[in-house]
């Protein structure tokens, strides 16, 4: 299978932005818009709500993610944290890159 050039930059966008999420709830639990913020402050991606949401529940779907209603002073919001499956993926994904 042959991936046009579109949907390879696609692919290398989306894999990049999953690793991005998975780093920013590395050092603990975060809730979407913290990561949003997080993703804005520290790297030039610009994450949407739209964009980030689908993909915290795929990586939750994926077992690389948990995710955890919590209650606030404003309203329930549900925190996300690396599972042993997701830190094995950022250590695999730091052994290739350091292949590279």
């Amino acid at each position: 299978m042959t991936l046009s050039t579109d949907a390879w930059t696609e692919q290398m966008r989306r894999g990049g932005l999953e690793l991005a999420i998975l780093l920013a709830v590395a050092p603990g639990t975060r809730y979407g818009l913290e990561i949003i913020r997080h993703l804005q402050e520290l790297t030039d991606l610009v994450v949407t709500e739209g964009t980030i949401y689908p993909i915290l529940g795929r990586l939750t779907r994926d077992g690389w993610l948990q995710a955890e209603w919590q209650a606030s002073a404003a309203h329930p919001r549900k925190y996300y944290r690396l599972t042993s499956q997701g830190r094995r993926r950022l250590v695999d994904a730091a052994d290739k890159g350091s292949d590279a």
